[in-house]
């Protein structure tokens, strides 16, 4: 009887050390990557909620850089790598993800972020700057700048969301059969299949580290529903916004991309007013700041000096 109860003590002490050390290698390897890309891990209270965010110092610009659905601020690291010393980039963990607080009973939808966003722009003392945003955190910058137009000196899109497509995507038409999003995991062993349906070519991650993803993802699973729930009841809200942004625009999408066809930026095109420019990337899925963080960089990067150019 002893010995089986050594074994058992043996086996849950092992196990225990096993989350821990895995815990641990993830922080070891997020904040190395982040140190890589000159990124301070920081935090700030924000009408009564904990906002955590990485900021990287720059000479010029600032570029806040928001997140997708599921998401959180560190799918802007590798690509904050890439921009030069000019560059000063504010990424956030929006409410309700990340280590951001996530209190119950909140309104998570993108109109209800774009506002607690222009809370956490103020708190932090931002004046002016240019907003970027991936899928959902496209939504949310989109409306963000129509909203705030004063504060948006231009908009850029990557995939964003909050724009029906003329074209559905393969992600839509699994919904409308009536089968469970493909962005919510059904189990840890789930995860390679959203990484598949996410990208064409799936960033590196070492053993380790896809473990605790997708440990967390499907942990997180009945939250995430509970938020896209109210995503999709918001329907496409930034379309009917379109017309009140006032920043000159860059919409970047990913050919492959199976959760938001590319065909967005037809209604761009014939809905927005000020000046838009459109690239459409061969071979690349639905965030191409993590799946080619230089290629993307190098775009927002230009884009943006182009702009200053063309002022003087």
């Amino acid at each position: 009887m002893k010995t089986h109860w050594k074994l058992f003590t043996t086996l849950i002490l092992f196990l225990f050390l096993q989350i821990q050390c895995a815990a641990t290698l993830h922080k070891t390897g997020i904040s190395l990557e982040r140190f890589r890309s000159d990124l301070e891990t920081k935090s700030i209270l924000v009408d009564g909620l904990e906002w955590k965010y990485t900021e990287k110092k720059g000479k010029t610009e600032t570029i806040l850089a928001i997140h997708g659905f599921g998401g959180d601020k560190d799918h802007w690291t590798r690509f904050s790598r890439h921009l030069s010393e000019d560059f000063h980039v504010i990424a956030p963990d929006l409410p309700g993800f990340g280590e951001s607080d996530k209190p119950e009973g909140l309104h998570y939808t993108q109109e209800a972020q774009a506002d607690r966003l222009s809370q956490f722009t103020e708190s932090l003392g931002l004046k002016e700057f240019h907003i970027i945003g991936n899928s959902m955190g496209g939504g949310i910058a989109g409306i963000f700048a129509a909203k705030y137009p004063k504060k948006v000196k231009s908009l850029i899109l990557f995939d964003n969301a909050g724009i029906k497509s003329p074209t559905p995507s393969e992600m839509q038409t699994i919904e409308l059969s009536g089968k469970p999003s493909p962005l919510l995991v059904t189990s840890p062993e789930d995860f390679d299949r959203l990484l598949s349906f996410t990208f064409v070519k799936p960033p590196y991650l070492p053993g380790f580290l896809k473990t605790y993803f997708a440990n967390k993802s499907f942990a997180n699973r009945e939250w995430n529903a509970s938020i896209l729930k109210q995503i999709r009841k918001e329907g496409y809200v930034l379309e009917k916004k379109l017309t009140e942004i006032q920043a000159p625009t860059l919409a970047i999408w990913g050919k492959e991309d199976k959760v938001i066809h590319y065909t967005v930026m037809d209604v761009l095109k014939q809905k927005l007013k000020p000046h838009l420019e459109t690239v459409l990337l061969e071979n690349i899925g639905h965030a191409p700041m993590i799946e080619d963080p230089k290629l993307s960089a190098k775009l927002v990067q230009d884009w943006i000096l182009n702009l200053d150019r063309s002022k003087k």
